[in-house]
């Protein structure tokens, strides 16, 4: 299975598989610091909203083990910051909060420890945040597997496999799953502008696996869909709202209107954490905007008119009557996605 990211115990400290260097460079960078951490997430060393999530945990783990704080008390407050500073990383993708909460919530209970005990305790739960993702992302595929047929060509956007996760991953989690079940596979993969994550990364990831993977540029999928070559659409998701609507990166609306006219399932795969209930609609979602120079240049070399205008929001936002199911480790969830997504969550 592809790492994303290990801790070396010996060393207390967070190694990431530098996603930047794919798929020319295997490199790795050791994380002493949690705003190194910060850093490898804002620059796409590391990103997936699971792995973001994951990685940003054990970077609070990092924050508490390089403070001198004295006190419970202000070790929280201390790292009340370090989470807010890792928050800011990346707006979209909740799990980031999540996790980062999660670690919060566990400090914040714990009672009559030391500062060495809080440390493992923190240490403790990034690593069950990091197996259960892995675990998750298993149970995800055995369910999604089951929407596909024996035969399918699947096209997916982006890229929401192992290296988007603590590991397997969801959407290309649901496709490794299928293809482990004996079931005839072939993926479509597009490029994904501007940063190639497609090209990049998932094309990287199925042919790794041996599983049958053609690139196409993001501007033919309409024509592919036409000419029958695509059965199912399957995409991942770094927030989805209580009414179901899901944001993903730039590029997945799309993809969701040309699948509809074609009359194509829209799967989204996602773990439950991805859900976000307190936010009623894709309306309320936080999208990131990042560098003009992500759509200006390529490989450091510009292929736009110096001094245009650039807008460049890393994500958009798929209303929730384009997705045909939302797959999680938990279970499928249909529509009418109001109730279900509580069902799901344990908010019933």
């Amino acid at each position: 299975m592809l790492e994303t990211m290990r801790w070396l115990p010996d060393e207390n400290c967070l190694e990431l598989l530098d996603q930047t260097r794919l798929p020319l460079e295997t490199t790795f960078i050791k994380c002493h610091a949690y705003r190194e951490v910060a850093a490898a997430i804002k620059r796409l060393a590391v990103r997936g909203a699971p792995a973001i999530g994951t990685a940003a945990a054990y970077g609070l783990v990092l924050a508490a083990q390089n403070t001198a704080a004295c006190s419970q008390k202000e070790l929280i407050e201390i790292l009340e910051a370090a989470a807010g500073e890792l928050k800011s990383t990346r707006p979209t993708a909740v799990n980031l909060s999540w996790a980062l909460d999660r670690l919060l919530g566990k400090l914040r209970a714990a009672v009559f420890l030391d500062r060495a005990s809080l440390g493992r305790l923190l240490l403790e739960e990034a690593h069950a945040i990091y197996n259960e993702d892995v675990a998750g992302n298993r149970k995800m595929g055995e369910y999604g597997q089951e929407l596909i047929p024996p035969k399918a060509s699947i096209l997916t956007h982006c890229n929401a496999g192992a290296l988007a996760t603590a590991g397997y991953g969801t959407a290309l989690g649901v496709i490794r799953s299928a293809s482990e079940a004996g079931k005839e596979i072939s993926v479509f993969v597009d490029e994904t502008r501007p940063l190639l994550q497609g090209a990049r990364l998932t094309a990287w990831e199925m042919l790794q696996d041996g599983i049958p993977v053609t690139l196409i540029t993001d501007s033919m999928a309409g024509y592919l869909m036409a000419k029958g070559k695509v059965d199912l659409v399957i995409v991942g998701a770094d927030r989805i709202t209580a009414n179901g609507d899901v944001a993903n990166k730039i590029g997945t609306y799309s993809v969701a209107v040309l699948a509809k006219a074609h009359g194509l399932p829209f799967y989204v795969a996602a773990p439950f954490s991805t859900i976000d209930l307190g936010l009623a609609s894709g309306n309320e979602i936080p999208i990131e905007e990042r560098d003009q120079t992500e759509v200006t240049h390529l490989g450091g070399y510009p292929v736009a008119p110096a001094g245009v205008q650039v807008w460049n929001p890393a994500f958009d936002v798929t209303p929730n009557h384009l997705v045909t199911a939302i797959i999680t480790e938990r279970g499928i969830v249909w529509p009418p996605y109001k109730e279900n997504l509580k069902i799901i969550i344990g908010q019933d």
